[in-house]
């Protein structure tokens, strides 16, 4: 019996999230962080509860990372404007030079992978994922 879509998906992502050696696996986790941030910040406060919330994981992970990245220069952890008891975390101009970078590796690994392909199929591809990505954010409560 062949594989459906959606065990091919997660056969992808399971195999791709595995495949680094541990000092890359750390700068990937500072990406991870960085750009979880750079997204919540685009909707609001990024929280380190918000920030867990986007990554998946606990409060507690998500501290730990968002410590790691503030350790790393990728990250700043400041007083929220509305309530000073809350931190809010920010990206820094290190963690948007981390990103410009961690976007154009990702941009070369799509195309190594995608040889072959037309533009018009690299298009529809992206398409594709976008409507895919676009609906999880909006299934995110029965997942």
């Amino acid at each position: 019996m062949s594989a459906g879509p959606g065990q091919v998906l997660f056969e992808f992502v399971r195999h791709w999230s595995r495949r680094t050696a541990p000092d890359v696996a750390e700068q990937g986790r500072l990406v991870l962080v960085t750009e979880s941030v750079y997204a919540v910040s685009a909707r609001g406060a990024a929280t380190i509860n918000a920030i867990a919330h986007e990554i998946g994981i606990d409060q507690s992970g998500a501290s730990r990372l968002v410590k790691d990245a503030v350790a790393a220069g990728y990250l700043e952890l400041r007083p929220a404007e509305a309530d000073a008891r809350r931190r809010e975390v920010r990206v820094t101009a290190a963690g948007l030079l981390l990103l410009e970078q961690a976007h154009k590796w990702q941009e070369e690994v799509f195309t190594r992978l995608t040889t072959g392909w037309s533009e018009r199929r690299r298009t529809q591809f992206r398409r594709d994922l976008l409507a895919l990505l676009e609906q999880s954010h909006l299934s995110a409560d029965w997942m």
